[in-house]
């Protein structure tokens, strides 16, 4: 019976070595990295919750891209990062950080415009804040559910997404991709961020038919009711969170919200600011290239929207700066919209913000063909904000070509379907002449024995460094020199080496350096306008200032070292006094004294 007894299995239960922390279980995604070293785990109670191997970032990276080729189409590649970021917060960005070429149109343009014609269909998982109108009234306490604290919010409501149209609340895409950039390119902390769908109805009938819809089932309310509606969004995002910084995007008119709004609370519109500083620093730059002096450029506009007179406004201040006066420049300046040439005597109603750049000089001529007004104008610089693919074809590259030595064409439209023309198209009609920046991204070619990279005027050039510089220096507004100085920084950014290429905008794999000098740029116009708070930067030379911005933007590398730090940290102070310390690359952590 004894030999019996001694044959059964029994536990040898032990008092548990492993160091029980204070801090709750956590919910942060990045708790779940395959990177953290094995205290590391214990002290965040994910110990035994993932495979026990300590991964190095590069086995990390290549299980990812393995996937990501794995999967056929951009919307499914879209659906994996998407989940990446929701499982594994700083792998994902490591991951965005290391290939931010490859990645970037996966996850914004033109991949997201895809993802929102389909959102109600693919939607899984919850990845920001939805308030709907029905909501109003109570704002503030449905932003209090939100469980960061929260220094950058990108808010839409849909009405205009990428040329596709009014999406409702299927724009959330817009938002997260957004912010997700933010992070990517500025250090913005990822959940420093809010993505905000506001549901406010949507003229999309075929959206509101669709059982899948997930947005409110009604039309569009009315612009009174939308600005009375943000009136109470406004005061309730910096009642909870003074000092944020409010983007707004895509809205089908922007300019009634930026006006009402700019002087008052730290916000700025992307579609019109944002896109008209990233297509100035650019354009900075081709006009050098072009070696056309200022005074003699002629612009002609194909699209007259928001975004198109939002450029154009900012090209004026760029040749005021130059020395024009401001009718001088503003003439420089002719819009085609669906009816053909903006003028004053054309017989129709002009929205509000086509005013301004409408012709009063054009005789009577009502001209409709883009072709016909090349050949009146007889411009240097052609830009496409018209959503309209292929418009500018291969008679009217011929004229811009046969008119200057070095034509400036810039076709605007997103996503590269919407473009007015290729890269390719405006090399081979312009004899590799073209001074050329597209809104999509375009391969680079061959041509005449040299390889030709096309410049792309993507506003995650500007506005991440716009939002980053008003958090850092505390500005109370964004005001218009900030947004010109991100413009004009960014003309500075570029290396010798992209120089010496001819480039009109930095290589995008250095897009943090980038940041950097660009969130410069726009805390100093801040101090000089007086708008900054945070005055102990005042003081900073440049460079100083430059290493207070990067000591200040995180790096998804240095997060692994800096959790084994913290955890180091408590170990020591548990102990009683023991020193504990990382091993230097954040691996593991060697602890002298007690054992815990």
């Amino acid at each position: 019976m004894a030999s019996l007894e001694l044959a059964q299995p029994h536990a040898n239960i032990k008092q548990s070595q492993h160091h029980v922390s204070s801090k709750p279980i956590s919910t942060t995604s990045g708790d779940y990295d395959t990177a953290n070293s094995l205290e590391v785990r214990k002290y965040l109670r994910t110990y035994g919750l993932t495979p026990p191997v300590v991964e190095s970032f590069e086995v990390q990276a290549q299980r990812c891209l393995k996937l990501l080729s794995m999967k056929p189409t951009p919307i499914e590649k879209y659906q994996y990062l998407t989940h990446l970021r929701a499982t594994n917060v700083h792998l994902f960005y490591r991951l965005l950080a290391d290939n931010i070429k490859d990645i970037t149109p996966l996850i914004y343009t033109p991949t997201v415009g895809e993802a929102c014609l389909r959102w109600s269909e693919i939607y899984t998982q919850p990845e920001g804040l939805y308030l709907s109108y029905s909501d109003r009234g109570n704002l503030h306490t449905i932003l209090a559910n939100w469980p960061h604290n929260v220094e950058i919010t990108v808010v839409t409501d849909g009405s205009r997404i990428l040329g596709l149209g009014d999406l409702g609340v299927n724009g959330m895409g817009i938002p997260v991709g957004k912010l997700a950039l933010y992070t990517a390119c500025a250090g913005i902390r990822p959940d420093a961020t809010l993505p905000l769908q506001l549901d406010l109805g949507t003229n999309n009938k075929a959206f509101r038919e669709d059982p899948l819809y997930m947005g409110s089932r009604i039309p569009k309310i009315s612009p009174e009711e939308e600005r009375d509606f943000l009136d109470e969004l406004m005061a309730a995002l910096t009642e909870r969170w003074p000092g944020i910084v409010i983007q707004f995007e895509d809205f089908k008119n922007p300019f009634p919200a930026l006006e009402r709004y700019k002087d008052i609370y730290t916000c700025f519109n992307d579609d019109v600011q944002g896109t008209g500083a990233v297509i100035v620093g650019g354009f900075i730059n081709a006009v050098r290239a072009s070696g056309v002096p200022v005074k003699d450029h002629r612009a002609i506009f194909l699209g007259a929207g928001s975004a198109g007179v939002g450029v154009a406004k900012q090209i004026v201040e760029y040749f005021i700066k130059e020395g024009l006066t401001e009718e001088e420049a503003r003439r420089k300046f002719w819009f085609v919209d669906s009816n053909g040439l903006v003028t004053l005597d054309r017989g129709d109603k002009l929205a509000d913000h086509k005013v301004y750049f409408a012709r009063e000089d054009n005789d009577g001529k009502q001209i409709q063909s883009l072709s016909r007004l090349i050949e009146y104008v007889k411009p240097t610089i052609l830009m496409g904000l018209s959503t309209i693919g292929g418009a500018f074809n291969r008679d009217i590259l011929e004229r811009m070509a046969r008119l200057n030595d070095k034509p400036i064409v810039f076709p605007l439209s997103n996503p590269s379907s919407k473009s007015e023309c290729t890269f390719e198209e405006a090399v081979r009609y312009t004899e590799g002449r073209a001074l050329f920046a597209s809104g999509s991204p375009f391969p680079s070619l061959e041509f005449g024995g040299k390889t030709l990279t096309p410049g792309q005027g993507n506003n995650m050039y500007v506005f991440p460094g716009i939002g980053l510089g008003a958090i850092l220096c505390k500005a109370v507004n964004v005001t218009q020199d900030m947004i010109y100085a991100s413009a004009e920084s960014l003309s500075t950014s570029l290396n010798a080496e992209e120089v010496a290429a001819g480039w009109l905008y930095p290589d995008i794999r250095r897009i943090r350096e980038v940041s950097v000098v660009v969130t410069r740029g726009v805390i100093r116009a801040a101090q000089e306008n007086g708008v900054d708070r945070e005055l102990s930067l005042r003081g900073l030379a440049d460079e100083q200032l430059d290493s207070y911005i990067r000591d200040r933007m995180y790096d998804p590398h240095r997060e692994r070292e800096n959790v084994a730090d913290e955890v180091a940290q408590l170990i020591a102070t548990a102990s009683g006094g023991a020193h504990a310390t990382t091993n230097g690359h954040g691996n593991g952590i060697a602890i002298r004294g007690p054992h815990l």
